[in-house]
């Protein structure tokens, strides 16, 4: 079973009143994927939502209309991390040159069989561990 991997910071600006055209064409790109049922997650980016709307942006998002954003999203297939995971993120991250924390959304992506992974922290059009990376803000 295969779907689209999607990072945090598309799923933030989607929900950040701020973004402008980005949060409208992130809002479009969350849409589709839950109406098709084929957006996947991690956990980890249930964790960094969490941080970051209610925290980072410009007009923080109140705590409890967070937790309705991360529960509607929980209807996605969700990469729960094992500490085994952690071990291949590193390799991850050893291998292509990246933090960590994005080997971790890499290796989720692969683990969970994704197509592609939507995100503007990784190199558009590069692949890797077999998923392709889409800027869904690149203007091609």
């Amino acid at each position: 079973m295969s779907g689209e991997f999607i990072d945090t910071n598309v799923i933030v600006y989607a929900h950040d009143t701020s973004a402008g055209d980005k949060g409208r064409r992130a809002g479009e790109l969350i849409t589709r994927l839950g109406r098709s049922r084929s957006g996947l997650l991690s956990v980890q980016v249930l964790m960094e939502l969490v941080a970051t709307l209610n925290r980072k942006v410009r007009k923080p998002v109140p705590l409890s209309a967070v937790v309705e954003i991360v529960h509607d999203l929980t209807t996605w297939r969700v990469h729960e991390p094992s500490a085994k995971d952690v071990i291949a993120a590193v390799r991850i991250a050893q291998r292509y040159t990246i933090s960590t924390w994005d080997a971790m959304i890499v290796h989720a992506a692969a683990s969970l069989g994704a197509e592609v992974l939507w995100t503007e922290d990784l190199n558009h059009g590069q692949i890797y561990e077999g998923v392709p990376v889409r800027n869904p803000f690149r203007e091609d």
